[in-house]
């Protein structure tokens, strides 16, 4: 595990590149590491912290700037991924991030069955409550493929607890 910036995230690696580059870069309050190696498979997975969730949710509660949009569809679409660790849906907010979460049968090459798409407006609409997911798919908001990629139960997102 390698911390990045003052406590502001935590990558997780799978594997050390045997080649590369590593570099950071931060986005809003998220710090995203960079790993450059064409020979070695790596997967990087940036952790949220609580914190930055509930920041992400307060943000999302409100009106929100178009400039907080970015930050927070990151830190929400990652928190979800990290609560419901998986890779059988894969939901997509472009062009802000796109994660792979929920527990059951995994997909490793082509589209994946299970897929949500929707806008960075809607997500964090569906992430504060203040839409429903049957109002954002009956209203053609949210494009949700499969028979896993009903995302109900876990929207809204709930507020962490701070340890």
């Amino acid at each position: 595990m390698i911390v990045v910036g003052a406590g502001t995230a935590v990558a997780d690696i799978g594997t050390r590149p045997a080649a590369g580059r590593v570099g950071e870069s931060s986005i809003g309050r998220l710090t995203l590491i960079h790993l450059t190696d064409l020979r070695s498979p790596v997967m990087v997975r940036r952790a949220v912290t609580p914190q930055q969730v509930t920041d992400a949710i307060a943000v999302a509660s409100g009106a929100v700037d178009r400039s907080q949009i970015a930050p927070a569809v990151r830190v929400t679409l990652a928190w979800l991924a990290q609560t419901n660790p998986g890779r059988s849906v894969e939901i997509r907010v472009p062009p802000y991030a796109a994660v792979q979460a929920v527990a059951g049968p995994t997909h490793t090459r082509g589209t994946p069955p299970n897929v949500v798409e929707t806008d960075g407006a809607t997500w964090l609409a569906l992430v504060a409550g203040r839409m429903t997911w049957s109002d954002a798919l009956g209203g053609g908001l949210v494009r949700a493929s499969g028979s896993r990629a009903d995302l109900s139960n876990l929207l809204p997102l709930q507020h962490p607890t701070q340890d």
